[in-house]
């Protein structure tokens, strides 16, 4: 079965072609990198503009590269939840007009769900039900996932995500969009315990995180550096930052793996490409003998062949859409 996905979540403009939720056959990602980095982060007006000149070409480029038509494809998977509301918008409508024109069935995917699904693709061997780290720059989750269809959130960020306190870091040590990445980059030859950063803890939920405080720490740090003259190393601080995050991030996974024994776990989101995070969260699961998966590199960002796999699922579950389907730009994993 051959599922073509659409991505348009944020900013990036993806199409691919997977088959059986498992088998790449094409992945096309337009990026939009270069030109929000002279704002320094994602423009939500020019994001929408550069989705809508650029997905017909990357659809069809997708089509190509699998060597296959429309008359080949079983349905549409479309990122529709959560997201830029004008950015969604694009691919929502872009797959709905297809579908409308084709007869081929649409089928809406959660955006977090379809990060998750990206291991299926990297990961042959990974099947429900397993716990999963999701960490990116809007979200911070570590969902139970009980089924393809199925997921339980039992701890989430109650302020910043990861990935925008990192991104938050790296622009008060000067580094360019996108930050987080460029942090991650600098940090190899940083000093990691060269600042110590708080530990923040949630006072009603010992699986919640909260980033609000590591990146107004890193804020003053730098700030009261200043102030005396003094300099702040880009790389230490980077360093830091980035254990004071991905150590909060995987206490409080093997915290909840030990609470309900759970035997796999999956990382998924943006911020599962930083380096530091993969190599602690291999060496914890290793101490406790649990699986861990990661996502190839190239599937860790926005990409459609994550949202053509778990549209598979979808799709298998029966669930499908007509054409009042709308886009939304904020929506929990679970609903």
């Amino acid at each position: 079965m051959k599922i073509l996905g659409i991505e348009s979540s944020c900013d990036e403009t993806a199409a691919s072609v997977v088959e059986d939720g498992r088998v790449v056959l094409s992945n096309v990602i337009a990026s939009q990198v270069e030109e929000h980095k002279i704002y320094g982060g994602v423009v939500p007006e020019i994001a929408s503009r550069r989705h809508t000149e650029a997905i017909c070409g990357v659809v069809e480029k997708a089509l190509s590269d699998a060597n296959c038509t429309l008359t080949d494809i079983d349905a549409i998977a479309v990122t529709y939840a959560p997201g830029l509301i004008g950015a969604l918008l694009v691919g929502v409508n872009y797959a709905k007009g297809l579908s409308l024109a084709t007869g081929i069935p649409l089928v809406p995917v959660h955006h977090l769900r379809g990060h998750i699904a990206a291991n299926y693709i990297s990961n042959e061997e990974i099947k429900p039900p397993f716990l999963s780290l999701v960490v990116s720059g809007g979200h911070s989750h570590i969902i139970n996932v009980k089924s393809y269809t199925e997921f339980e959130v039992i701890g989430r960020t109650r302020d910043d995500a990861a990935g925008e306190a990192m991104d938050k870091a790296a622009r008060t040590v000067g580094l360019p969009y996108p930050g987080g990445v460029n942090l991650d980059k600098i940090s190899v030859n940083g000093d990691e315990n060269k600042y110590k950063f708080p530990k923040p803890k949630v006072a009603d939920s010992e699986y919640d995180f909260s980033f609000s405080g590591l990146k107004t720490f890193a804020v003053n740090l730098v700030h009261n550096a200043s102030q005396k003259g003094e300099e702040v190393k880009a790389e230490d601080l980077g360093a830091s930052f980035i254990k004071a995050v991905t150590d909060l991030l995987t206490s409080h996974t093997m915290k909840v793996a030990e609470d309900i024994k759970a035997g796999k776990i999956v990382l998924a989101g943006g911020v599962s490409a930083n380096s530091r995070l993969r190599r602690v969260m291999a060496e914890e699961c290793e101490k406790r003998n649990i699986m861990l998966c990661m996502p190839e590199l190239k599937y860790c960002g926005d990409n459609a062949a994550m949202i053509a796999s778990q549209g598979y699922y979808e799709f298998l579950a029966g669930k499908t859409a007509d054409m009042t389907l709308n886009a939304v730009a904020s929506m929990p994993i679970d609903k």
